[in-house]
């Protein structure tokens, strides 16, 4: 079999399994497969995959069919640039926690002491580290996700150092001038709505929110008034509908309250800087 039917013969199995941009999917898995980039492909379209590899690849193509994400199979994932490992055991980041970052950079790229809390995969933490070169501290209170944060804070040389803890519990008071956080915020009922390789793959602990998806907010925003410094900055990304009640959770004690619209003009991230003392 030559590259061209692969591809051919894959996507309409992706289609007919409803999967999104079938074609493009089916190129992705074939060049991660043989390790060459996409335009290989295209230039040698000719060329026979052998038998092994013909097997591999159709074994990869009914895990997508099957619903695993995309990211999980190739084990990898681009984010602000550069390209971080993904395992099933975190959250897969997404192009608008992007956001996140250009929002901690513009109120906060100074800051000296910084902390990501629920790290995941570390993305934003490894990001920070790299934009604002210095040290990023990083939370999470799962074990094999500070694993792969880990290694992809060693893989980029990133100053990264991971602590296992529930949000920032491990801190002392006011000892961060920068929280960050893109937090679970999907609630019970939304959750049943959402796609399935989320639903189904990706690690619950790391989108669900409780019933009505701000509880771990609630829980957030005290702990980052404690660990501020006065002047530091909170910054979190929001679900669809986070930004009135998290909003209100900021009346007091907090100023300055900034908001990013992802692409689609929703706003994605809330920044609020925590009161400074009086002069």
């Amino acid at each position: 079999m030559d590259l061209a039917t692969a591809l051919r013969q894959a996507s309409r199995r992706l289609e007919q399994a409803g999967v999104a941009a079938p074609r493009l999917t089916a190129e992705v898995l074939l060049s991660a497969l043989l390790d060459r980039p996409r335009s290989y492909l295209f230039a040698h379209p000719e060329e026979t995959l052998p038998d092994g590899l013909a097997a591999s690849y159709e074994a990869l193509i009914a895990e997508r069919a099957a619903g695993r994400p995309l990211q999980y199979i190739t084990g990898r994932q681009e984010f602000y640039g550069r390209e971080f490992l993904v395992t099933p055991d975190v959250f897969i980041p997404r192009p608008e926690t992007e956001h996140v970052i250009e929002a901690a950079l513009a109120v906060a790229f100074e800051a000296r002491r910084a902390v990501d809390v629920g790290c995941g995969s570390g993305a934003i933490a490894v990001t920070l580290s790299l934009e604002m070169k210095r040290k990023v501290w990083a939370t999470d209170i799962s074990l094999p996700a500070l694993a792969v944060a880990a290694e992809n804070a060693r893989r980029h040389a990133a100053q990264v150092e991971l602590v296992a803890c529930d949000l920032a519990s491990a801190f002392a008071a006011a000892s961060m001038e920068l929280v960050v956080s893109n937090p679970p915020y999907i609630g019970e009922e939304e959750a049943q709505a959402l796609p399935r390789e989320v639903r189904e793959h990706e690690p619950s602990i790391a989108f669900l929110g409780g019933p009505d998806g701000l509880a771990v907010y609630r829980r957030l925003v005290s702990e980052a008034a404690r660990v501020l410094r006065p002047g530091g900055w909170l910054v979190v990304e929001l679900g669809w509908n986070a930004l009135e009640p998290v909003t209100a959770m900021l009346e007091t004690g907090w100023e300055e309250p900034r908001v990013w619209p992802d692409l689609a003009g929703r706003p994605r991230v809330l920044a609020a800087r925590r009161l400074r003392e009086a002069s």
